[in-house]
């Protein structure tokens, strides 16, 4: 069973976020949208439990999609999840300079592959 794995801080939850979770839904038979903790942004406009609700609130119409939160390493929370792929967006070429440092460490540390879906354009 292929399971995908969505992290972001979703703080808050936009369209572009939607649009993501929705078309790697399509692909994968599991999806796990895991929110975390920015902790490069000062401060949060909304709680963890907060944007978890909300996702969940705006993710049910999808039957393979759930909601986690969590701290630490993101190939480790893949492992005790049993993720296979790990899901990013990119909006912009600056996305993925960043990104792709990301997928590369985190292909090195876990072996975990890391696909990027570009955003709609009428979600930017």
């Amino acid at each position: 069973m292929a399971t995908a794995l969505c992290p972001g801080s979703f703080d808050p939850v936009t369209l572009g976020h939607i649009d993501i979770i929705e078309r790697t839904s399509l692909h994968f038979e599991s999806v796990i949208v895991a929110v975390i903790r920015n902790p490069q942004k000062a401060q949060s406009l909304f709680d963890l439990e907060e944007r978890k609700e909300m996702l969940h609130e705006v993710t049910s119409h999808l039957k393979n999609v759930r909601i986690e939160v969590f701290k630490g390493l993101l190939v480790d929370f893949a492992k005790v999840h049993g993720a296979d792929s790990i899901v990013k967006g990119l909006r912009a070429i600056s996305d993925f300079d960043y990104e792709l440092q990301m997928a590369q460490m985190n292909q090195r540390l876990s072996g975990i592959d890391t696909f990027f879906i570009s955003t709609s354009p009428q979600t930017l």
